[in-house]
């Protein structure tokens, strides 16, 4: 309001201070209110015409609405949680308004008085000089983001009567507000659209940037809205009792049916057929694979069309994936939902909390970006020891809990890593073109750092050498990666089928417990007496064991075999026997 304004109503407020008569009236019926004025609770009685238009305080200023509720949503981790945000004002008259957020708001949430007021302002509203408290509940989850901005504003000017609607209780608002009034997007939508199924709550209006994600979820009515007044139009065109405009629809299965295009192939790699061999495996029953050969024989060639083979996503796994890649603001808004399994390839200068997530409020790391997914660690002994290291309890679990003094929270983290290293510093280590300049004891400290108990934990271990010249310039076509994504999808739907009959919530081998192993993997006498034989000779742990299985099971499915045969599990073993000469 300006100065003018304030001047006016402050000489006001002194001229009734002074008539003693004018601050008793009372009115039987309605003792707070008299004919063109409006009383507040000191007993002051101001004429509504000192206030310029449009004027909230005429609408507003009755007792039973002196306190607004809507409800918003905040996210923890990949949850969220309902907000109550309560709207209260005092109905004393100040020189200005004064908006006070309380329920452990951060700096983004205080901040947002800022922003609401200017929004409101330049929506053609003006906010009356009182003390106006906004209340989070519940008050001791500390509250963070500009999501709040759009329920905080509505419960203002549903307070203040610009709302035909008194009860919000089947609508939850969120979105940040511009200074000018629009609505722009904010991280988290999915799981939020999520809790709103959960409770009950019918109508979800939201920033129309994320509707396409909240739109995936069954259940909720979808709302995009631009602008302030876009919300006010919406909630007060609802007061018959119906919303006059069309909730916002996506055809979730039509975008997983799409198909899927890749800019890599297969068939550009030449050579190599033991590796591709290797990666057909991995790829069929999600298997980690490490890959160790000299620079340039295409390690990073071979892992950056991996996901070229790779099995679609189902529905549950996109939506899993979806809400992770809310949560961390990385989701292509035009998209909505995760279609193609992510694949992650981080530098090797990333920090632990890089790769496994951290935070003051914990956030999705690398190996939770990657659920579902690929995670494709190049130059493996190049990362940082502690660094890798903190993938081994991912690795066993699929799930990351990232402790902090305030709060704990879990990521899931169910991905298949792809690791490339060379043999030694220079490269050349058992490379037949050129000779290795590193002494024994450098080899040992290189390959040392890949410690032990990580490389238990990846099923697969494959040479590549070098490609040779005839094979590098052969005019032979090489497989596609659409024959062998065929042969990877045929594997993936018997391994469904095993699972489903057996009533087990999982997509791949590499997720089987020791139980479903003993279920699934039973061997014949002959291979139980090569498998004895290969953990004796080679010194295999429990780990090793299980894990060797998972691949033969793996190879058979890609077969089409019902049981395990020694062909299969001498092939699962050959794929354990190179750490043995690296880090022997």
């Amino acid at each position: 309001m300006s100065d003018r304004w304030t001047f006016l109503i402050a000489i006001f407020v002194t001229s009734i201070r002074i008539q003693k008569e004018s601050s008793r009236l009372d009115s039987a019926n309605n003792p707070n209110q008299e004919r063109g004025k409006t009383r507040f609770d000191d007993g002051l009685a101001v004429p509504c015409s000192l206030f310029p238009a449009p004027c909230l305080l005429l609408h507003s200023l009755q007792p039973s609405i002196m306190l607004f509720k809507v409800l918003s949503a905040a996210v923890y981790g990949i949850d969220a949680n309902l907000i109550d945000v309560e709207v209260d004002y005092s109905g004393v008259v100040m020189e200005k308004d004064v908006l006070h957020t309380v329920g452990l708001p951060d700096a983004a949430v205080r901040e947002s008085r800022d922003r609401v007021r200017a929004a409101i302002k330049n929506s053609n509203y003006t906010i009356p000089p009182t003390f106006i408290t906004i209340n989070l509940a519940p008050a001791d989850m500390k509250k963070e983001g500009a999501g709040f901005d759009l329920p905080i504003a509505v419960g203002i000017l549903g307070a203040y009567g610009a709302l035909r609607l008194d009860d919000l209780s089947q609508f939850l608002l969120v979105g940040e507000l511009g200074l000018d009034g629009s609505v722009r997007p904010v991280p988290g939508m999915l799981p939020i659209a999520i809790l709103a199924r959960e409770k009950g709550i019918s109508n979800l209006i939201l920033p129309a940037a994320n509707a396409a994600e909240a739109a995936v979820v069954e259940g909720v009515n979808v709302y995009p809205v631009s602008s302030l007044l876009d919300v006010l139009e919406l909630l007060n065109t609802s007061v018959v009792g119906v919303i006059q405009r069309e909730p916002y629809r996506v055809a979730t299965e039509a975008l997983l049916g799409e198909l899927q295009h890749f800019s890599v192939d297969f068939k550009d790699v030449r050579g190599q057929q033991t590796a591709k061999r290797a990666l057909e495996v991995a790829a069929a029953g999600s298997h980690n694979i490490l890959m160790i050969g000299p620079p340039g024989s295409g390690k990073t060639m071979l892992a950056k069309r991996l996901p070229s083979i790779l099995a679609p996503l189902t529905f549950e796994e996109a939506l899993e994936t979806t809400k992770i890649h809310s949560v961390a603001g990385v989701l292509d808004a035009a998209a909505g939902l995760v279609t193609q399994r992510p694949f992650r390839s981080p530098h090797h200068t990333i920090s632990d909390a890089g790769l496994i997530g951290g935070g003051i409020i914990p956030r999705p790391g690398e190996v939770s970006l990657a659920h579902n997914g690929l995670l494709f660690l190049d130059e493996l002994p190049e990362f940082p020891r502690n660094v890798l290291e903190v993938l081994r309890q991912p690795l066993e679990d699929h799930t990351v809990t990232i402790a902090r003094a305030s709060m704990s929270l879990s990521f899931p983290a169910r991905f298949m890593l792809a690791a490339a290293m060379n043999p030694c510093p220079c490269g050349f280590f058992n490379d037949k073109s050129r000779e290795c300049m590193c002494t024994p004891p450098m080899i040992q400290r290189y390959v040392a750092k890949i410690s032990g108990p990580l490389l238990d934990r990846i099923d697969i271990h494959i040479e590549v050498p070098a490609v040779q010249y005839k094979e590098l310039r052969g005019s032979a076509a090489a497989e596609g990666s659409a024959e062998i994504r065929g042969r990877v999808m045929a594997a993936r739907e018997r391994q469904r089928l095993r699972f489903r009959k057996a009533g087990e919530k999982i997509y791949a081998n590499a997720q089987m417990t020791t139980r479903q192993i003993r279920t699934h993997c039973e061997l014949g006498a002959d291979a139980e007496r090569l498998l004895e034989r290969a953990m004796q000779q080679q010194g295999l742990t429990a780990r090793a064991h299980d894990r060797i299985l998972k691949v033969a099971r793996t190879i058979a499915d890609l077969e089409g075999a019902e049981h395990l045969t020694v062909a299969h599990l001498a092939e699962a073993i050959q794929y354990r026997t190179l750490d043995r000469s690296y880090w022997a």
